[in-house]
């Protein structure tokens, strides 16, 4: 497959979907009709109408399933394809050989090069964060975090070194998670799956294991400090009882909030706590694939965190972005997240923890795996095909 600048008739208006259109989201009935929300407001938020177009413009297109960026402090991006490439895409869409000295990666079905991040200090460092799904022995896989320096000429990682690995691996191609997020002490936040499989599965409810978790970790390696002491926990684990967290940001306030996949119904929203429990597979919004409840069908216990927001029927979320910006005057603060399923970027307007509305944009248009936000305001989104695309989205003039 080649990779390519498109032309400028590439460059797109696309007028907003009309309130009447817009409703259609909501309208669709859930999957798991008989559930009930704990609070006003968990789900079904108000559509939030707006008289806005988007310049939709193709930086690169041509990229085989990418799924993760990050901008460089020069604009250049970096982006990682699923089959094990990390290129460097400029603002004018050239783009770069793949980056050579990268671990091996399994790339069957949800598996890949996924995550890439670097720190405000990369113009001194070089240095880059990347997460994959590892082979292992006996046909086993796990997410895997690795760091290397960037060399001078671009070309190739070195001193590379991977400084997590996810306990237990397992015999799945499924459910790898794989957000990375710095806080602000220097942390680095990864966000983990449980594999998917029923026996994996229960392992979300195991402190002692990194399967369902949100981890914080130090960057070189090794628990960060002021992690919670779980009882039998792992140093490592932040949260636990999680299904398969692919958006992860910081927030305006410093803290951290993700977005999980939940099974048909039961995607959610959630602020993690240090040592919180947020309850997969005990309880959840939504069933399984078979139409059967989860576990004993229950949507709450005492012992556990409900989301802030969910979507039933789901969106299938991946990547996230607070807005902070100057081009999007009506969206500061806003949570810009990617849709799969839901083939939109979806915009939730909120007011402190709890979502007072949501808008969907591009609906149809392709299946959102991954947000940002460029040092301009513009707001970048990366496509999940086979000829995935780079996108650029701005207001219409």
């Amino acid at each position: 497959m080649s990779l390519s600048r498109p032309s400028v008739a590439a460059l797109l208006s696309l007028a907003l979907a009309t309130p009447a259109a817009a409703q259609d989201f909501n309208a669709a009935p859930p999957n798991a009709p008989d559930q009930q929300p704990a609070f006003e407001g968990q789900t079904r938020a108000p559509v939030l109408e707006e008289d806005l177009t988007l310049d939709r413009e193709v930086i690169l297109d041509g990229l085989e399933h990418p799924w993760g960026m990050d901008q460089l402090p020069d604009g250049r991006w970096l982006v990682t394809e699923r089959p094990g490439r990390l290129r460097i895409v400029t603002p004018e869409g050239a783009v770069s050989p793949p980056v050579a000295g990268l671990p091996a990666v399994d790339a069957r079905r949800q598996g890949g090069l996924l995550d890439v991040q670097v720190r405000d200090d990369f113009a001194e460092t070089r240095r880059v964060w990347w997460s994959y799904a590892e082979p292992r022995e006996g046909g086993e896989t796990g997410t895997a975090v690795a760091t290397g320096v960037l060399s001078g000429d671009d070309g190739t990682m070195e001193e590379v070194e991977v400084i997590f690995r996810q306990m237990p691996g397992w015999a799945s191609t499924l459910h790898y998670g794989s957000r990375l997020v710095f806080d602000g002490s220097g942390a680095l936040f990864v966000t983990t799956g449980e594999r998917s499989l029923p026996e994996p599965r229960q392992l979300a409810q195991d402190p002692a294991t990194h399967l369902g978790k949100v981890l914080r970790i130090d960057p070189m390696g090794g628990a960060m400090p002021g992690n919670p002491r779980i009882k039998g926990g792992a140093p490592e684990v932040w949260s636990l009882g999680h299904r398969n967290i692919q958006a992860a940001a910081m927030g305006p306030n410093g803290a951290l909030w993700t977005i999980e996949h939940g099974p048909r119904g039961g995607d959610e929203l959630n602020r993690p706590e240090p040592g919180g429990n947020y309850g997969w597979p005990v309880i959840t919004y939504g069933l399984d694939y078979s139409g059967r409840p989860i576990g004993n069908g229950e949507t709450a216990s005492p012992e556990m965190q409900q989301p802030l927001y969910y979507w039933d029927p789901v969106i299938s979320p991946s990547g996230m972005a607070f807005y902070e910006g100057d081009m999007f005057a009506d969206w500061q603060d806003s949570l810009l997240v990617g849709a799969l399923a839901g083939q939109a970027l979806v915009r939730l307007e909120l007011e402190g923890t709890r979502v007072i509305g949501e808008a969907r944009y591009l609906m149809g248009q392709g299946r959102v795996r991954d947000v940002d936000v460029a040092a301009d305001g513009a707001v970048m989104i990366l496509t999940d095909a086979a000829n995935g695309a780079l996108l650029r989205l701005t207001p219409a003039d």
